[in-house]
């Protein structure tokens, strides 16, 4: 086996930290890429920070609700539109528009530019607690998140405990990120203005969030390798395949060997055997 075979075959958790030695460049560049995919990469966070920053930019400048939330709004339509457009991922073209328009109808229900802010605050709590709530239940939500990314499933939970610990790990920063948040946020939510509150929470977008990736780098980084589930499925189907092809070929032979032993058994009757079987008797009469 070749080292490249080393590190590139479905594994198991024990041999798991073997794999990780043999292919840690290989490892970290895969889970880099799901981490990528699973949160929107750049694109991702712009589209999660520009309707806010919108809102709150036009609400500073002329304290008009209705031109901010339809502003917001607007350029969040635009953002998923592009994705679909050039046919990016439909959870991150759709989750911001949701978002958003939550917010507006919060806002415009109330005639409180704050409320804008309040879904999407709520909505962080919620995140940061069942981060939480997941761990301690034995499912770490991450791993949920991000178990069928790395095409594992949920196999980490019994077959892979090195990552699981992993997930735990990452899971807990997760939430206790996002939870200190919110407690910066609820504050002023109750005591400071839109304004105030508007730029804290821009400024409190992007930094926790890369946070929280880098750590869950790290401790997937260092974890075992993920078990790849849809691989063993495909070749269980091919060794099934295998197999079936094989009963196959192995019962058409007995077929053709059954047919040749019927066609002898036609041309051997008692009469032919009884022609081709030598006298015995006649030699001895002779001597």
């Amino acid at each position: 086996m070749t080292s490249d075979d080393r590190s590139t075959r479905t594994t198991g958790p024990a041999d798991g930290p073997a794999r990780e030695q043999d292919g840690a460049p290989d490892g970290r560049a895969v889970t880099e890429a799901a981490l990528f995919e699973a949160f929107g990469g750049v694109r991702g966070m712009v589209e999660t920070v520009l309707p806010g920053l919108l809102f709150v930019t036009i609400f500073t400048v002329n304290k008009d609700l209705h031109i901010s939330a339809i502003a917001a709004l607007a350029v969040s339509l635009v953002l998923a539109a592009a994705r679909l457009v050039g046919k990016g991922t439909v959870k991150h073209a759709f989750s911001g528009v949701f978002g958003v328009a939550f917010g507006v109808v919060f806002a415009m229900m109330t005639n409180n530019a704050k409320d804008f802010y309040l879904p999407g605050m709520l909505y962080t709590l919620g995140l940061g607690v069942a981060y939480i709530a997941t761990t301690l239940a034995g499912a770490p939500l991450i791993g949920l998140i991000l178990g069928p990314v790395f095409k594992e499933n949920l196999s980490w939970r019994t077959r892979n405990p090195g990552r699981k610990k992993a997930y735990a790990k990452a899971s807990w920063a997760w939430g206790l990120i996002l939870l200190a948040k919110c407690a910066i946020l609820f504050p002023l939510y109750w005591w400071a203005d839109t304004t105030h509150l508007g730029w804290v929470l821009i400024g409190l977008k992007i930094p926790p969030f890369l946070l929280a990736v880098w750590l869950t780098w790290v401790f997937l980084a260092k974890a075992p390798a993920p078990i790849d589930v849809f691989a063993e499925m495909e070749a269980k189907e091919k060794a099934e395949e295998e197999a079936k092809a094989a009963r196959e070929r192995a019962a058409m032979e007995n077929g053709i060997l059954d047919g040749v032993a019927a066609d002898l058994a036609k041309d051997i009757t008692p009469q032919a055997l009884a022609a081709e079987q030598p006298d015995r008797t006649g030699p001895r009469h002779r001597r």
